[in-house]
């Protein structure tokens, strides 16, 4: 009776274990329209004027009355958003982790979470690493959406970690559109001005290295001051966009 006992708690446990291991289903509450990672550059020359700019850009655009109703216009009517900063090659985190927005309420909580966080990073500029680490967070994601962007916006070229246009190839292969916000300087860095003013300017870097995917594109902010109007004008262009047929299922690697 004892060894029978025994052998029943041992198949419970190899049960309970291999129960751990699995994904959990995505259930059909867990669809959203659009899964998004806003990834947005800190890297050392976004001092700290420019940083605050940039976070209130971000966290005002969520919770507009123009990004409400470009989400409630989508089949489901909600979206999951993951807020990722990043600098250098070693240099990347999830600030705010994926949640759905659909409410003004879900906005304002998201939001709040942007403003707050602390700055991690004020290192140098690994674009490509950072495309790398925002695919990862889809892999993350409890939610199943039929599309999957990648928000890159920065101020200057990469200049550390992957290639970045290896990196942007390889997210396009997994069907990942990668969309881009090049945030304009007036003056160049005096110890590297091609780094904010490369031939045929910043925006043009992006177009050329940092998009691409179906739809992809890129816009350009004549500054972090003129940052919050564009990333809202760019948002409501990414929501809109008309919807693969097909879901697309995501769960946990």
């Amino acid at each position: 009776m004892l060894k029978l006992l025994s052998r029943s708690m041992v198949a419970v446990v190899l049960i309970a274990s291999l129960s751990v291991g699995r994904p959990e289903p995505v259930r059909a509450d867990d669809h959203v329209d659009l899964l998004l990672v806003l990834a947005a550059d800190i890297s050392r020359s976004v001092d700290q004027a420019k940083f605050v700019l940039q976070r209130e850009g971000y966290a005002a655009a969520l919770t507009s009355p123009r990004i409400l109703a470009a989400i409630k216009s989508g089949p489901l009517g909600r979206i999951a958003v993951c807020f990722v900063e990043w600098s250098g090659a070693a240099a990347q985190a999830v600030i705010v982790d994926w949640a759905t927005i659909g409410t003004l309420t879900e906005a304002e909580a998201f939001s709040q979470r942007v403003r707050t966080a602390p700055r991690l990073f004020m290192e140098r500029t690994a674009i490509g690493t950072a495309i790398d680490f925002s695919v990862l967070q889809f892999a993350k994601s409890p939610f199943a959406g039929s599309r999957r962007v990648i928000d890159v916006s920065g101020d200057g070229t990469s200049n550390s970690g992957r290639n970045v246009t290896d990196a942007r190839d390889a997210a396009i292969e997994q069907g990942i559109t990668i969309n881009g916000l090049a945030i304009l300087s007036e003056v160049p860095l005096a110890f590297n001005p091609q780094h904010t003013h490369p031939p045929g300017g910043l925006l043009k870097y992006y177009e050329d290295n940092v998009i691409g995917g179906p739809g992809a594109f890129a816009l350009a902010a004549k500054g972090h001051e003129d940052f919050g109007q564009l990333v809202a004008s760019k948002l409501v262009k990414e929501i809109a966009h008309a919807p693969e047929p097909k879901l697309r299922r995501i769960s946990h690697p």
